[in-house]
């Protein structure tokens, strides 16, 4: 029998990459405004996905104040380019900070102030590594029809919240957002032409790559 994870272990495991000054700054504005950032466990998850796809164009769904998009970046080659969209461009302005902070070049974060399914249909077919999605959850099965148009054969998108505060896991809980996420989850988990993995870091990340041959899976 699998031994269930305690909290002390997941801490350790959130624990396991340490955030620098530059994220913890960033994550000191995103509880200031409000805003609930990625987790230590699951940025430095983000930051691995970068790195291994070894990703030059990169989407982000939901801008925050930049936590997310310093994990991304910092996984990406040196000549990727970030395009995150967030309908808040106070928060914008925030990630620009933490992005400038970093010693990130200013034409390697693209950032789009608006509604994500008003932003995405304008970006360019196939031409993505990555999309991280941590936007409107009821929006997310839309997101996932956006992201198979965006990556590449290979590309991976990713969900952030995929177990909503323990609750897609209860099937008691039947609120929109939870009903939206758990939704997603069998979408892609039944899709042929994706690979997935639900990762439980910070407060869950489902990942699904784009397969080169959906035959294969």
């Amino acid at each position: 029998m699998t031994t269930p994870i305690t909290a002390a272990s997941w801490s350790y495991a959130e624990a396991h990459v340490a955030e620098d000054e530059v994220v913890s700054a960033a994550r000191a504005r995103a509880e200031e405004v409000g805003v609930v950032a990625i987790s230590p466990g699951g940025g430095a998850a983000l930051r691995f996905l970068a790195s291994v796809l070894d990703a030059r164009a990169v989407v982000e769904i939901g801008t925050g104040t930049g936590v997310s998009g310093l994990w991304l970046l910092r996984g990406m080659r040196s000549d990727g380019v970030l395009t995150t969209v967030d309908i808040e461009a106070e928060h914008q302005r925030l990630a620009r900070q933490g992005f400038s902070e970093a010693g990130i070049p200013s034409q390697r974060a693209r950032t789009i102030s608006g509604s994500a399914l008003d932003v995405l249909p304008r970006l360019t077919d196939g031409h993505y590594d990555l999309v991280f999605c941590d936007g409107d959850k009821s929006e997310y099965s839309a997101y996932l029809a956006e992201a198979l148009r965006l990556l590449r054969p290979g590309g991976v998108v990713a969900f952030d919240n995929a177990l909503w505060h323990d609750k897609v896991a209860d099937p008691a809980q039947r609120d929109s957002e939870t009903v939206a996420i758990r939704e997603l989850g069998r979408e892609i988990a039944a899709h042929e032409g994706l690979l997935s993995v639900l990762l439980p870091v910070g407060d869950g990340l489902l990942c699904a790559k784009k397969v080169w041959d959906p035959a294969a899976v």
